[in-house]
């Protein structure tokens, strides 16, 4: 068996507690219409064993013992590859080694079998409503739902990110909206506001791919930090009161 990787970062510092070692897996379901990394929608060849993975991993395990860090699974979509990641889990769990995934739950199966080897999940919420899910992403909702169910009867630890783009999720409407879907989750520690960001943009023209939101701005960091402080307010007391 082997899985297909895209890069493998040692040092990540966004991307789960501490410092990570991140990798990033290659092939992904969706396309999103403000995906930065258009490269990684097709599966390459495969290139590591689970072994071979895990020993790339543990060389970076003083680090993570000594900053609480760990390894994050990300990509593209590591749930493509479920089989392949699911015994790279086993072998880190022998070596005592955090494990987050960073997925928007669009795989393919066996997510309660994963679920059971992984402390952390940063979900990525790509739109609350299911029609503006499929025209922002190509996919149905429908899959997205399944992983959150598995998820929550998980019990595992959760941690949101929402990316902000301008003119879809920067307003009131969407945020109450979110707030509710929030609901639906359970065990959520943390939540985060992405700002929208052009830098894919050339990698489209490269790649000879339509950029679907060419025109648009860059949403403004202070005021996405701003937005997420205060949803964040809201979304603290509603757990508060029970609501």
């Amino acid at each position: 068996m082997k899985g297909s990787i895209d890069s493998i970062e040692s040092f990540g510092l966004v991307d789960g507690p501490g410092i990570r070692t991140v990798v990033f897996f290659s092939g992904c379901r969706l396309r999103c219409k403000y995906c930065h990394n258009p490269e990684m929608w097709v599966k390459k060849e495969p290139n590591y064993t689970p072994e071979e993975l895990v020993d790339r991993i543990v060389r970076n395990k003083p680090y993570f013992k000594r900053n609480q860090g760990g390894v994050t699974f990300s990509g593209g979509e590591p749930l493509l590859q479920v089989d392949f990641l699911i015994e790279v889990c086993k072998l880190l769990k022998e070596e005592n080694i955090h494990i987050a995934l960073d997925t928007a739950g669009v795989g393919v199966g066996k997510y309660e079998e994963l679920l059971s080897y992984v402390d952390l999940v940063l979900l990525d919420i790509k739109h609350i409503e299911k029609e503006k899910y499929q025209d922002l992403t190509g996919q149905p909702m429908e899959e997205s739902l399944k992983f959150i169910d598995a998820l929550n009867r998980s019990g595992k630890k959760v941690w949101i990110r929402q990316v902000i783009v301008p003119g879809l999720m920067d307003n009131k409407e969407y945020q109450d909206g979110l707030l509710d879907y929030l609901r639906t989750i359970k065990n959520i520690e943390r939540i985060e506001f992405l700002p929208y960001h052009t830098m894919g943009k050339e990698k489209y023209h490269k790649l000879n791919i339509p950029y679907p939101y060419d025109e648009m701005e860059a949403m403004d960091k202070e005021v996405c930090a701003q937005m997420e402080k205060e949803f964040i307010e809201k979304w603290k007391e509603r757990q508060e009161k029970g609501i």
